[in-house]
């Protein structure tokens, strides 16, 4: 079972992360994520205007629908911090990339919950139309629970780390299960990928916010290796929010992985 990778609370702006990250002056040098398409594997995603016509493509491993939605919101949130353009906030909220293009692949239910079988069906799709479809990063902001069955963990990994070898740059959550040793979520410990932990996780917000300090996964691995990779901004992050053209806030490594995603399309 694999669940998203987040919490739910008050409010802050999405700018904090631009001035942190930089990211605005490579906007400014015309470096906006154009002719990158990040892959969303999560709830889905809303027709939010801050996409505009840049949703590449949808396809639905829970419902199998073929219109866009998104019964969660987690996924909408996460595709709008990747590359949100911020036209409906006068570009307060815009989003690491606002030039890239997303294509949702919904692998989460309403609940945020996932089968296995199904997200491994869907990296098997994604290893075979990546190109064709110019995907060029994975972001998946969901974690496997420690309960799972180790079978069932070496499976998600071994296709996780099947879609990083076909030349695609995988990202994903380190989780929220810190601040103790061997806390990262599968497939955040996968050796290949880019895991991200959240960098203000102990900040004093965070404890208004009802999380715990130190909340992001941290390593190392079962076999030794040093996670997470790279940290970035995951508290108290304003993005798109599912319906209505509005936006909400989500804290949590799942946000903070989005954050890396963008600027990965940014730099390619």
């Amino acid at each position: 079972m694999l669940h998203c990778i987040y919490y739910k609370k008050t409010w802050c702006s999405m700018e904090r992360v631009r001035q942190i990250t930089r990211v605005n002056e490579a906007h400014k040098l015309g470096y906006i994520g154009n002719n990158v398409t990040v892959a969303v594997m999560d709830t889905g995603i809303g027709t939010h205007i801050d996409f505009g016509q840049r949703i590449r493509g949808f396809r639905d491993y829970v419902g199998d629908k073929k219109i866009l939605y998104d019964d969660n919101g987690h996924g909408t949130h996460v595709s709008g911090i990747i590359a949100g353009s911020g036209f409906a906030s006068h570009g307060r909220y815009r989003g690491m990339a606002p030039g890239a293009a997303i294509y949702a692949i919904k692998v989460l239910d309403r609940m945020g919950k996932g089968n296995t079988r199904l997200v491994v069906s869907a990296l098997k799709w994604l290893i075979s139309n990546y190109e064709k479809m110019n995907i060029r990063i994975l972001n998946i902001s969901v974690g496997m629970l420690a309960s799972a069955r180790r079978e069932e963990q070496e499976e998600l990994l071994a296709a996780i780390e099947a879609v990083w070898d076909a030349g695609i740059v995988v990202v994903a959550a380190a989780g929220n299960n810190g601040p103790k040793d061997k806390s990262i979520t599968i497939p955040g410990l996968c050796r290949k990928i880019i895991t991200v932990g959240s960098s203000d996780d102990e900040e004093g917000e965070v404890k208004n916010l009802g999380l715990m300090r130190g909340y992001s996964g941290r390593g190392p691995t079962e076999a030794c290796i040093m996670k997470p990779e790279v940290v970035a901004p995951g508290t108290a992050i304003v993005s798109c929010k599912r319906m209505g053209n509005g936006y909400e806030m989500k804290s949590g490594t799942s946000m903070a992985t989005p954050v890396v995603a963008g600027a990965v399309a940014v730099l390619l």
